[in-house]
């Protein structure tokens, strides 16, 4: 038998290695999973109040859920830098990028483009003809559509810590805080509609896990 013979008949025979399984994230894995400050459904707490203004409500509790998830962030921040995540990542195949001022999508390292969003969401904030504080001045009419916007993008920072810091957050053992948080933002965003199927897709396996343990009512 020729060598050539013997080469194409074991390209014919190949044996297939098994493909290395992808590590469970941490926040998957028991015990760490089930990590919660609260026992029962945030529902109760997310709820329009009776004679409150839906926008209204909607502004106070996006501000304490920005002013929250920064203080987070910062107590992780020196683990997020330009060399160790060079790009805005939230799990194997997601990468969130930028839109530029050219309206461009670019990408950019994960504390370039958080500093981006917390500073753009910021500056929203503290805008009187998008978050009006003062009495008689009245909310925008597409308001509804910046909330989502805010949204969306304080939702790819949860990914962001979830997929590439929760270890520190385990070993500053703040991680019940950080998931009873993130429990109330999601029951919060799914009582209003804020996000949309697509932008959960980094988080639905703990979204599922907290829904069929009340936790997201």
């Amino acid at each position: 038998m020729s060598f050539f013979s013997i080469s194409k008949l074991t390209s014919k025979n190949k044996v297939k290695r098994p493909s290395t399984p992808t590590p469970r994230p941490l926040f998957l894995s028991s015990p760490f999973v089930h990590s919660s400050l609260v026992k029962g459904s945030f529902k109760p707490i997310v709820t329009l109040p009776k004679y409150v203004d839906e926008s209204e409500w909607l502004a106070v509790n996006v501000f304490d859920f920005f002013n929250y998830l920064n203080l987070f962030y910062g107590s992780i921040s020196d683990f997020c830098t330009m060399r160790d995540c060079p790009t805005m990542s939230a799990g194997p195949g997601v990468e969130y990028t930028w839109i530029d001022s050219q309206k461009k999508s670019v990408k950019l390292p994960a504390p370039q483009y958080i500093d981006y969003v917390m500073s753009w969401i910021q500056n929203m904030l503290n805008d009187e003809n998008v978050f009006p504080t003062k009495a008689g001045r009245e909310f925008p009419r597409d308001f509804s559509m910046t909330i989502r916007m805010i949204t969306k993008q304080l939702f790819r920072v949860y990914a962001h810590i979830f997929h590439c810091h929760y270890e520190p957050l385990l070993h500053l053992c703040a991680e019940g805080h950080f998931q009873s948080l993130f429990g109330h933002f999601m029951t919060f965003a799914k009582e209003f509609d804020l996000l949309d199927k697509k932008d959960i897709q980094p988080l639905v396996e703990l979204i599922s896990e907290m829904e069929n343990n009340g936790t997201i009512g």
